[in-house]
């Protein structure tokens, strides 16, 4: 099909700056892309007919991650006041 409506993993590596160039960088567009990457999400990982615990794990690491990642300047600051 056409370059645009390929999903990235069907890019090959030649037609990346072709493709991004595609892309809808607007608002609306960022919004529909982040609507289209969760419900694939969803159908690939929540929404299947023997599911298991891998979606939801998923989602919680991805929360431990970026919490982690939003309060590690104030834990490392701790550590220091605790220790030194």
């Amino acid at each position: 099909g056409p370059l645009a409506e390929r999903p990235l993993l069907e890019v090959r590596l030649g037609e990346l700056h072709t493709w991004i160039s595609t892309c809808n960088f607007s608002p609306q567009g960022l919004l529909g892309a982040v609507q289209r990457a969760w419900s694939s999400y969803c159908a690939k990982y929540i929404h299947v007919k023997q599911g298991g615990p891998a979606g939801i794990s998923m989602l919680l690491a991805g929360y431990c991650l970026l919490s982690y990642g939003w309060n590690y300047q104030h834990l490392k600051r701790h550590r220091w006041r605790k220790y030194h």
